[in-house]
């Protein structure tokens, strides 16, 4: 650490479980030792989602990476990144420099990390250099597609390909994949008298995992929590000892695309046409570098509204002063504003009240969350933060024409609701406190159940509230066993017996039922066959959009995740869903015994390489709508790539009481006693205790270090 302007105070514990507890004699240095610590443990992820953050992962992953790294430079991420570090430095130098430390730590310790990842290896990387701004560039890139923009361009190809009067049929208050989970109990309702604060966020699972376990100690504060790998401090869940906070995604609707009409000078410069006519764009290229093939070179323009994402094509024509062809550019606040809110980061490290939390959220940015919080002197608090823009309605619903003024941003963003903590407050993406700032919402099946099961008892406390996490009882059922009891006339005797089982089931989505494993056949026979209607024929062709967004353009997931809507609404005549239902229940009767829901729905977590034992990854309850939120794309595949990549619970009585759990483990290096020892807690339900007791923890050594390298 010499040279670096850090000392050598720091101090790493291990519990048994190999989280990192870090001292240190300032933040400074202990965002440093952070930086270090994670290195060293994931060295591998850190430089992937550098790569990711840059668009340069082609170079060593191959051409199977050229779409995103496409996106991301096209995207100006990067860029925006840098921008908004250098606004940093100017308005706040002290979480600029707090920033660099870590990024010092990262350098510091990449060579060491990579000595124990077998993937640079594999992959022939090198380690390379972190900037102040890389940080920002990561925290960009895990969530510049949290908001789910592409959903516009499938409204867009609903209406233009099925009717304007469904463009909003697709809606996902059907059974929908984005989301997580979150809660807080006011003291008057928990066994100890102090508040709890619990919940898991649901994203894509990926190894290693998206959080990381850590605890920061020094003379200003101690705090435990989950981070995310490359981004300091404890963005998303922290308990400071008197105050705890937590988030769920908002489902706030704060980024927008426009539709530009370019035109090209025999020059090679670019115009687009604005509310004030045309203006010069900024245009250069970049050059991708991809492992096994020719470099591709590509074109990066940006309007008064922001990058080019679609359509960035268009060569001179000689016959005319100007050819023109249409795109579709992306807005983002952090591009706008050059904000991107990390002065809240060690803000939240310094909180000792709700109040304390509160201010310091009044800087967050993106991605929109909501928040709930608690403190030892009973305050609480639900609330939502980030910069959602003011403008036109119809900016939230479709790709908007860029030369119409009436779809330009207001200068001050919306305001934040807030609410007030009865008992006990829910957060689980659902419809309510976040509403005005948002199109699409996930159903309200989660936060409902979650809400009941808290009104039935008065005496919560952590172990009693792990029971919530693992709860399999999926209401978004209802509706589908519904038209099947409805539907009982004309079946083979099979369909019978199949229709016959699924009525006395009892919802519960366990991975040993045979009966989950039933209902999950039908479901998925059922979405096959609707997809495949002569109504939603003009939708079954190919977007006109890149690879990466074709997520939220298929039109199997999409009638899927809106089953629920399907079912009772839209262009399908009813009497064609009873045939359909009629249709399923046979054919799961006619065909092999489908096998207990756990034997299909296994875990399929995103890793940068791929898996050469695909097989290992196990079964999964839970479902879509089931607090136990582990989601696949019924009719296409049982596989689960989005599921609980946290839990936790806050004891703010004694945070000594507080539980967590990852799916793997602390560490990111294969072979690693603790690369993979939290997962089978994590698949049965339960929660690993969180150790803050220093006599507990074992002191990490240079030798120790040696023998783990």
């Amino acid at each position: 650490m010499d040279g670096i302007g850090v000392s050598v105070s720091i101090e790493v514990y291990r519990d048994a479980w190999g989280v990192p507890h870090l001292r240190a004699a300032d933040p400074d240095e202990l965002s440093f030792a952070q930086g270090r610590v994670t290195a060293r443990d994931r060295a591998w992820q850190l430089e992937v989602e550098r790569h990711r953050a840059q668009g340069t992962t082609a170079a060593f992953l191959g051409a199977a990476e050229l779409g995103w790294d496409t996106f991301v430079r096209q995207a100006r991420l990067a860029d925006t990144a840098r921008r908004c570090f250098e606004r940093l430095d100017r308005t706040d130098p002290a979480t600029a420099a707090w920033v660099r430390a870590y990024v010092d730590g990262v350098n510091d310790g990449l060579a060491e990390g990579a000595r124990r990842a077998p993937e640079f290896a594999a992959t022939g990387l090198t380690p390379g250099r972190w900037e102040p701004w890389t940080p920002l560039a990561v925290w960009l890139s895990t969530h510049i597609l949290f908001a789910g923009f592409p959903t516009k361009l499938w409204r867009d190809e609903v209406a233009r390909r099925l009717g304007e009067e469904w463009t909003e049929l697709f809606a996902t208050d059907g059974p929908g994949t984005a989301g997580s989970n979150g809660w807080v109990v006011a003291g008057e309702r928990t066994a100890s008298g102090a508040a709890l604060v619990a919940g898991d966020p649901h994203r894509f699972i990926e190894a290693p995992g998206v959080y990381q376990q850590i605890r920061l100690a020094c003379p200003a504060y101690d705090v435990v929590g989950l981070a995310v790998p490359g981004i300091p401090g404890l963005a998303h869940f922290g308990h400071t000892g008197s105050a705890a906070w937590a988030i769920t995604n908002a489902m706030a609707d704060y980024q927008d695309l426009y539709r530009e009409r370019l035109h090209r000078l025999p020059d090679g410069s670019v115009e687009a046409l604005g509310p004030d006519g045309r203006r010069p764009a900024a245009v250069h290229t970049e050059t991708i570098e991809v492992a096994g093939a020719e470099p591709v070179v590509i074109e990066v323009i940006e309007t008064d509204r922001g990058p080019v994402i679609i359509g960035v094509d268009g060569e001179p024509d000689d016959d005319r002063p100007a050819s023109g062809w249409e795109a579709v550019s992306l807005r983002y606040p952090p591009r706008v504003t050059g904000e991107l809110g990390f002065g809240a980061l060690p803000a939240l490290l310094r909180a000792r009240t709700v109040a304390d939390v509160d201010a310091a959220l009044d800087g967050w940015v993106e991605p929109v969350n909501v928040v709930q919080a608690a403190d030892t002197r009973g305050g609480l608090l639900h609330r939502v933060a980030g910069h959602v823009p003011v403008r036109d309605r119809a900016n939230s619903l479709r790709v908007v024409p860029a030369w119409e003024s009436a779809h330009d941003w207001q200068a001050a963003p919306a305001p934040l609701p807030r609410a007030e903590v009865r008992g006990h407050a829910v957060m689980a993406n659902a419809r309510g406190l976040a509403a005005p700032l948002g199109v699409e919402f996930a159903p309200p099946h989660r936060a409902a159940r979650i809400a009941e099961l808290l009104d039935a008892s008065a005496d919560w406390t952590p172990e009693t509230t792990t029971a919530i996490h693992a709860d399999t009882d999926n209401p978004s059922a209802a509706r589908l066993l519904d038209k099947v009891a409805g539907n009982g006339d004309g079946l083979s005797p099979a369909g019978s017996e199949v229709r016959r089982r699924l009525l006395d089931w009892d919802r519960r989505m366990d991975a040993e039922s045979t009966d989950a494993g039933l209902y999950a056949a039908v479901r998925g026979a059922v979405v096959r066959r609707l997809a495949g209607h002569e109504a939603f024929a003009a939708l079954r062709g190919p977007a006109p959009y890149p690879e990466v967004f074709r997520p939220w353009l298929v039109l199997g997931p999409r009638v899927a995740y809106a089953l629920e809507t399907l079912l009772t609404a839209g262009p399908v005549p009813a009497g064609d869903v009873d045939r359909i239902v009629r249709e399923a229940l046979d054919e799961v009767g006619a065909g092999e015994p489908p096998a207990a829901w756990g034997v299909t729905h296994r875990l399929a977590p995103w890793q940068a390489l791929p898996d050469q034992d695909d097989e290992r990854w196990p079964g999964l309850g839970g479902d879509h709508d089931c607090v136990l939120s582990t989601s696949s794309v019924p009719g296409w595949t049982d596989r689960s790539a989005r599921a609980s990549a946290a839990r936790y619970v806050w004891d703010l009585g004694d945070r000594e009481r507080s539980r967590w759990i990852v799916p793997f483990g602390a560490s990111g290096v294969p072979g690693d006693p603790h690369h993979h020892d939290q997962l089978p807690l994590w698949l049965r339900g339960e929660l690993a205790p969180v150790t803050t007791d220093w006599d507990r923890l074992t002191e990490e050594t240079e030798a120790t270090e040696e023998e783990s390298a």
